[in-house]
């Protein structure tokens, strides 16, 4: 039997936010908000009416304003660890540091700073298989290539998500949302800098990286101008 207390899912909330200054050089990024709440409340919000109330949350950039606004969590109806970084690690060295948070089962994990519908109850039996299924060592969920990375990321070949031939036809853009066992990180030293693509590559050329492709909203909230399209569609239309 699963313990209580799984699965677990990390919000990835480190990042410098360079492309949002200057609206990131005194609030980090996952605290701008959007439809009158901050980018990574809508996050835990979907997270918690999905069944994972055990978050983890990285920092560094200006991190205490983000453990300062969410507390334990308890306001969400979840419960927050903090994984302090402070000087960001990239994303592979932000999970190695908080495995010990995390424990020894597979777990979710998403960015605190996009906008998406993604119900994220469709990876709970995905987390479920992946613990008897040592094989599977990472799952990732692709959506359409955005206007701005039109070369996307991979590819999605009968359920297992793959490197692009070279002329890149029929790539998706991996939306930064995906279930992993905690091994794929297991040579990473906490606490070093370390990019997730060399990872992901290496597991998906021994076949051993799933994947779905999602057609629903998302969306890369990554610069001013597209975080204000955002808040004013949240927001409705203004009435006299």
């Amino acid at each position: 039997m699963l313990p209580t207390h799984w699965p677990k899912a990390m919000i990835l909330a480190a990042g410098l936010g360079e492309r949002m200054r200057p609206l990131t050089e005194r609030t980090p990024k996952p605290l701008l908000t959007a439809g009158g709440k901050p980018l990574i409340v809508w996050q835990i919000e979907r997270l918690k009416a999905a069944g994972f109330s055990d978050l983890v949350i990285n920092h560094a950039h200006l991190g205490g304003q983000i453990e300062a606004a969410l507390g334990d969590g308890g306001a969400y109806g979840v419960h927050i660890a903090w994984s302090a970084e402070g000087a960001p690690l990239e994303t592979a060295g932000g999970i190695a540091k908080a495995l010990r948070l995390l424990g020894e089962r597979p777990f979710l994990v998403t960015n605190g700073d996009v906008y998406t519908d993604y119900d994220y109850g469709r990876l709970q039996p995905v987390l479920v298989d992946m613990v008897v299924n040592p094989a599977r060592v990472a799952h990732l969920v692709l959506v359409d290539n955005p206007p701005h990375h039109q070369q996307g990321d991979f590819t999605l070949d009968a359920g297992q998500v793959k490197l692009p031939p070279t002329h890149a036809i029929g790539c998706h853009t991996f939306s930064g949302i995906a279930c992993y066992r905690p091994e794929l990180f297991a040579g990473i030293v906490p606490g070093d800098k370390a990019q997730l693509a060399p990872l992901l590559i290496a597991a998906m050329n021994a076949g051993k990286v799933s994947g779905e492709y999602f057609s629903g909203r998302w969306e890369d909230v990554g610069t001013p101008a597209r975080l204000k399209t955002l808040d004013e569609e949240l927001n409705g239309p203004v009435t006299a």
